[in-house]
């Protein structure tokens, strides 16, 4: 069985790490270079770096501190956030990280994906989904950092991705992000079921049981959380002591 990944979230707005609840209520945590070398000591999996800011003011991803990231770290971490075009995955990637997330612009370029997988492998492309509950059952994808509704059916939307090349998906439930009282498990278990690629579970993590719930229950493949790691609520070791207690296969 594959190692089930525990992923840290650092939100960067104007280079420093920020927290919010359903992407409001932004409160400044840290420095980024020096939050991504506690989680990479601490046993993290993997990171993803998210530029919250970059897609609605439509400028540039900060490359500076990805460079300076991949200096300090040993694992994986991905980028997302203003990422529009095959350049600017190939400058993500040229500056350190190893994978890209796309969001916003793959909704208006539908072949964005397709042209990377096939460019820079499928493993590397991440479609990042900000999905929020409109009906019983029912998400609908939301874009430029939960401002923009776009009518686009969530589960339809990651069968879509995955049919045009995405390696992962990365599942926010906006309804339960930053609340600390459980993913959505419900969301994450019907993407889950629609696809076969990984699924990244997000918003919403609180206790040690919401990590273990989603990944046996909702079948993610990893757990991504920001706010209990930043705050030292939950400590990764603890963490994947914990979920290795609980029968569920962890990287010690």
């Amino acid at each position: 069985m594959l190692a089930k990944r525990i992923i840290p979230c650092l939100d960067v707005d104007k280079g420093r790490v920020v927290k919010g609840k359903k992407f409001k209520d932004i409160q400044d945590v840290a420095d980024p270079v020096e939050l991504a070398k506690r989680y990479n000591d601490a046993g993290a999996d993997e990171l993803v770096f998210y530029d919250i800011t970059a897609s609605n003011e439509e400028r540039n991803i900060f490359l500076d501190v990805v460079e300076k990231v991949a200096r300090e770290i040993s694992i994986p971490f991905a980028v997302g956030g203003g990422i529009r075009s095959i350049d600017d995955i190939h400058s993500v990637l040229r500056s350190g990280a190893e994978k890209v997330s796309i969001n916003s612009a793959a909704i208006s370029n539908l072949e964005l994906i397709r042209e990377a997988a096939a460019k820079f492998g499928n493993q590397c492309i991440v479609l990042s989904i900000d999905a929020k509950e409109t009906a019983s059952g029912k998400w609908e994808v939301v874009i430029n950092g939960g401002r923009k509704y776009t009518g686009i059916d969530a589960i339809e939307w990651a069968k879509k991705g995955e049919e045009l090349g995405a390696g992962e998906i990365v599942v926010n439930a906006i309804d339960t992000d930053g609340e600390k009282n459980g993913y959505n498990l419900e969301l994450t278990k019907a993407i889950a079921d629609a696809v076969n690629i990984p699924i990244i579970a997000s918003g919403g993590a609180g206790t040690l049981e919401h990590f273990s719930t989603v990944l046996k229950e909702a079948n993610a493949d990893a757990a991504l959380a920001a706010s209990v790691f930043h705050y030292g609520e939950i400590p990764i070791p603890k963490l994947k002591a914990y979920l290795d207690k609980e029968n569920i296969t962890v990287r010690r």
